[in-house]
């Protein structure tokens, strides 16, 4: 059988590395320890593995995605083998942590080793209108995988203050602590508005990673 799917870059890569990227937007991890996926970013998987729902872990965590509605429903990943992920065609970044920390919109989260700590934030002055906006601080030592809607920017934000829509804010340095940037009116509402109401303020030492676009209609709903 002859066809241009069979081409070399279409080809299942042959890799030793537990994390690696299989093209731009596909991810393969060869399983050597459990690992922590965002529910329904498997596409396929090679081997004996199981999927079950990973909670909170702890009661304080518990409370947290109870009191926050966090939407940032996760599964642990158990077996032998390679797994495969991807998220509605994004871009996926691989990040290594080395006793660090960063926070992630999680609508941008894919995965990350089970060896990684996670806590849920609330970002300042996120009131009712503002969607009440929650992210996740992932911190110590493993892999996590970031997905971008396009081809992301960096941003510093310790030369001036920076201003982020919170749909397209993909990641930040954990050591920022962002607050909401509110230009709701209702006089300018009536007429109908400029629709950048509301914009994750950011300023000192560290990036912030910008995604081209403003999220899918269904995050935007959601959100």
């Amino acid at each position: 059988m002859r066809s241009e799917l069979f081409a070399p870059e279409h080809m299942e890569r042959q890799v030793q590395d537990q994390w690696a990227l299989q093209s731009k937007k596909m991810l393969r991890v060869n399983m050597t320890q459990d690992i922590i996926a965002t529910k329904g970013a498997m596409v396929a998987y090679q081997g004996q593995m199981s999927f079950r729902h990973e909670g909170s872990g702890s009661v304080g965590k518990f409370l947290k995605k109870a009191l926050t509605n966090e939407d940032a429903p996760m599964m642990r990943v158990s077996g032998q083998g390679e797994v495969f992920f991807a998220r509605q065609n994004r871009f996926i970044f691989l990040l290594l942590l080395e006793g660090e920390s960063i926070t992630v919109n999680s609508s941008s989260l894919l995965a990350f080793d089970s060896s990684v700590s996670w806590d849920i934030r609330r970002l300042h002055g996120a009131g009712i209108l503002a969607g009440g906006l929650f992210n996740l601080e992932l911190s110590g030592h493993g892999y996590v995988a970031v997905c971008s809607d396009g081809d992301p920017m960096v941003l510093d934000a310790s030369g001036q203050p920076t201003f982020v829509d919170p749909q397209a804010a993909v990641c930040w340095s954990a050591n920022l602590a962002p607050t909401i940037k509110n230009d709701f009116n209702f006089s300018g509402m009536f007429r109908g508005g400029s629709g950048e109401a509301f914009q994750l303020a950011f300023h000192g030492p560290g990036f912030v990673v910008v995604q081209p676009s403003e999220g899918t209609p269904a995050a935007r709903a959601g959100s």
